[in-house]
């Protein structure tokens, strides 16, 4: 392999790809509302999902860079290989990767606050700046036991409600109703995450919600949050005039079933696949909802 070939093999790994699934699916779900108001903007929308895939990547080279230097990452450590923790990337390149990538987001983001206003460059700086402190800064939010909170309200809640808004320039009920099996199902992804790190995290006095409250009441948050977010197409048809393609999401039934038993009887490294599989239930979820929406 080339010297070209592996350091772009190494930044791949460390924007990890697989959990860009949580960038785009909140996207997707604000779009396809923006559609069926009859208000979609395509531009508008490539330019919310460009920056959401921005701030996500920077987002995780942040998680990389805070629990490699704070030890978290470590030779007990049973996830996927960490680009720092490796070698692979330096501290210092990491910190310049991290600037670059949040300052494109904000670079690109003045567009959405040129169409839709002020909000907007507004929300965009407190994403970045919480993004950065999802694990960096003095209190570190995934350290806390506030990474569930954050997750689910900036790659859920934000994320969705945004998409819409600078599409519409207007908050409708309907977007932050639409906006929670996004929220919802991606946190998943972290509660996995933290579900499978919970000793080795607890070791490096990591306070996720797993390591605060224990592995019974994670494995119950997951069912709750998939629970949930069957709830929200079931309450559109019943009180808000959709019609029944709002609940194709239920075809996806078998596969969340299939991650209750593999949450409930797996563990440790066993879980990566869980986790894999929790970001792939989220997208087709939001695919199949969005489909829904505008049908």
């Amino acid at each position: 392999m080339s010297n070209n070939s592996s350091v772009i093999k190494s930044w791949v790994l460390a924007s990890r790809p697989k959990t860009l699934f949580a960038a785009i699916s909140p996207v997707l779900t604000g779009s396809a509302l923006a559609f069926a108001d009859e208000v979609f903007s395509f531009i508008p929308a490539l330019v919310a999902l460009i920056c959401s895939i921005l701030i996500q990547i920077a987002t995780n080279f942040v998680n990389d860079l805070y629990d490699f230097l704070k030890g978290t990452d470590n030779e007990k450590r049973v996830g996927p290989e960490r680009a720092l923790a490796s070698g692979l990337i330096s501290p210092d390149k990491m910190k310049k990767a991290i600037i670059f990538t949040f300052g494109l987001a904000f670079i690109l983001g003045l567009f959405l606050v040129y169409k839709a206003g002020w909000p907007i460059l507004i929300v965009g700086i407190i994403s970045i700046i919480s993004g950065y402190a999802y694990t960096a800064g003095p209190l570190p939010l995934a350290y806390n036991g506030l990474g569930d909170i954050f997750v689910f309200v900036f790659f859920g809640i934000v994320a969705t409600v945004g998409t819409y808004f600078v599409q519409a320039v207007e908050l409708t009920n309907t977007a932050f109703l639409v906006a929670i099996p996004s929220g919802a199902l991606i946190t998943n992804i972290l509660v996995v995450n933290n579900y499978r790190d919970a000793e080795t995290d607890k070791l490096s006095n990591k306070k996720t919600l797993a390591v605060i409250f224990g592995k019974a009441f994670t494995r119950i948050q997951y069912v709750v949050l998939i629970l949930i977010s069957y709830f929200i197409p079931f309450l559109l048809y019943m009180e808000h005039d959709f019609n029944m393609s709002i609940l194709l999401p239920f075809a996806t039934f078998p596969m969340a079933i299939k991650l209750v038993k593999m949450i409930y009887f797996l563990q440790g490294s066993s879980l990566n696949k869980t986790l894999e599989l929790s970001a792939k239930f989220s997208f087709i979820f939001s695919v199949l909802f969005s489909i829904g929406i505008i049908l």
